[in-house]
């Protein structure tokens, strides 16, 4: 009798990732991610339904990673400046994000966390309207700085965009 394997969906998520990262949507399958991981796809099918569902898990724990990470960037940087803030959140891989857009229930996560995110940016740079603005400038630099940086050296630093906001 075969011994049943059992794997934390934590790595079956990573593998779909990976899959995601290396060819797109249409790399992932029952048949890739079990491949991937060793697990029948029986069992894929059974934890997660259908390829849709599985796909969307990975997503979700992904967005709680991310989310859980911003919180305590913020909470652990609450005596540094904006681009501190955004360096202890890390790198935001843009293609997922806007991977993630086009399901409405990722799209309402996103939209908080980049709240989130903007409204922690503006106490950082002071308050009022102005600060709110710059702090949307900041985001949307940051997240445009991410998506270009596979295209080649920028000479454009998220420091300077600070100065220039403050």
């Amino acid at each position: 009798m075969p011994r049943s394997r059992i794997i934390a969906d934590a790595q079956v998520f990573a593998a779909i990732h990976r899959l995601l990262e290396e060819g797109g949507d249409k790399a992932v399958s029952f048949g890739s991610v079990s491949t991937a991981t060793g697990l029948a796809p029986p069992t894929l099918v059974q934890r997660y339904g259908n390829r849709e569902g599985m796909v969307r898990a990975a997503r979700h724990a992904a967005w709680d990673a991310l989310e859980g990470r911003t919180g305590e960037a913020i909470a652990n940087t609450a005596d540094k400046g904006p681009q501190g803030l955004l360096k202890a959140i890390g790198p935001v891989d843009p293609a997922a994000l806007a991977a993630d857009l086009r399901d409405p229930d990722l799209a309402t996560r996103a939209a908080a966390w980049r709240k989130g995110v903007e409204t922690a940016l503006a106490l950082r740079l002071g308050s009022g309207a102005k600060a709110r603005e710059g702090a949307a400038l900041l985001f949307a630099a940051w997240q445009g700085q991410a998506l270009w940086s596979g295209a080649g050296d920028s000479a454009f630093r998220l420091k300077d965009a600070v100065k220039r906001l403050t």
